[in-house]
Parts: structure tokens; sequence; C-alpha cells
């Protein structure tokens, strides 16, 4: 599989995946299946182990990422972030190739093809090799829709959003009262404890940064979407 080693944070169905080195971390993203879901391998440099967020669909091209030569990442773990079927059409496949522990909110778990090895709730960790990833609870785009923080000791914040934050706004609720709670989440738990230097990546779509959409979150709330 084609991999760019120039980081933007954009990628195509069907295209190449791209790639961030970070000191301790890699961050692979890729676009699957028809909805331009993105996917996200991270993997720890020092021990090769690695977590897959949200395996969405095309396990052709997720068994692609993860490689074929005897150095390839060993997928120890796989996070779904939310019960949308579009974000773990995979999910089956690729826990059953790879024998990866999944994970899952509990209030998300219920409708998973595979049920989850553990339940994480706000405030927990999950570790990728020597790093340890920050569950986010951001409640209302799912009951249980989760986010993931990587504290990067020696760089800025990198957060997986999943369908809670995309650049221009928070993701689709269906009701006034699940729009206020997530964008009460969003702002209190991310925008709140957050540094605008933290890169942000999410369910579909290009990346961004919490700077660069701060000034928005006051438009965001009065016209209700």
């Amino acid at each position: 599989m084609e991999i760019q080693e120039h980081y933007t944070g954009h990628v195509q169905p069907g295209g190449a995946a791209a790639r961030r080195r970070l000191d301790a971390l890699t961050v692979t993203k890729i676009s699957v299946g028809r909805m331009d879901n993105n996917a996200y391998l991270l993997t720890c440099r020092r021990t090769g182990d690695a977590l897959l967020i949200d395996a969405a669909d095309d396990p052709e091209r997720l068994t692609d990422l993860l490689g074929h030569d005897e150095d390839r990442p060993r997928l120890r773990t796989i996070v779904t972030t939310h019960r949308h079927p579009d974000h773990w059409q995979a999910l089956g496949s690729i826990a059953g190739q790879t024998g990866s522990y999944t994970v899952a909110h509990p209030l998300d778990s219920e409708p998973l093809p595979v049920p989850p090895d553990r339940e994480v709730e706000h405030g927990e960790t999950i570790q990728v090799g020597e790093s340890a990833l920050e569950v986010v609870h951001l409640r209302g785009h799912t009951p249980g829709s989760i986010a993931l923080l990587y504290r990067d000791p020696v760089g800025h914040p990198h957060l997986f959003t999943g369908d809670s934050l995309f650049p221009g706004g928070v993701g689709k609720t269906r009701t006034p009262e699940d729009f206020r709670s997530l964008l009460d989440d969003v702002e209190n738990r991310v925008f709140g404890v957050l540094t605008d230097d933290t890169w942000f990546y999410p369910g579909h779509g290009d990346d961004s940064t919490l700077g660069n959409e701060r000034p928005k979150l006051s438009e965001w709330r009065a016209r209700g979407w």
C-alpha cells in the first residue's frame, strides 16, 4: 500500500494512506468504505505494538495497512469510537484475523458485532505500547461516543474525535438536547482543557486544530448544529 510520508491530514477514498511520525508514535490515516470513513493506526515506535481506531470498513485495505512483513506492527487493540455501523463494518474481520483486544464505551457496546473485551469510561487510559491514550466521553452524537487523547510529551496534544467534532462543527445529533449535551462536553472536556495547538483527527474528512475552531464555538451554539 502506498503511504504518503508528508502528512497533511487529507486522504481520499481508495487513495494512499498518510503517515505522521511523532517521537513515540506513528499515526497512519486511511479512508475506507463508501462513507469515506477515517481509520487511524497508531504504532508505538519502540515496541511495534499498534492500536486501530475504528475498523470502519474495507478489511482488505486495513490488512494491507498493517502490512505483511515480519516487522509489521502487532495490532493489539481496536477501539470503536461509537456505535454507528459505518465505524465498525470491518471490526469482526480484523479482530478475528489479529486476535486484537476490542474496546468501546459501555453505552455503545450493545450494537457492535464483537462484544468489547474492555468497556472504558471517561478518564480511563488505553495503552499503545509505551504510550497512553486518555478516554474522553463526549455525550450527544451517540450516548457512548468517545474521543482518544494522546498528550505527546515532546510536542502538542493529538485528539481522535470520532464523529463528535469536525472542522466546522460538532457531529450530527437527533434532538436539541443531544446537541446541547455534545457541545457542552466539547466545550468543557476538549476546548476547556486543551491548548490551541491540539491537532484533532475526525471520523470523516480532513483534520484541524482547536485553535482554528475555537473562535466558532459561539456561532455553533447559536445556529443549533
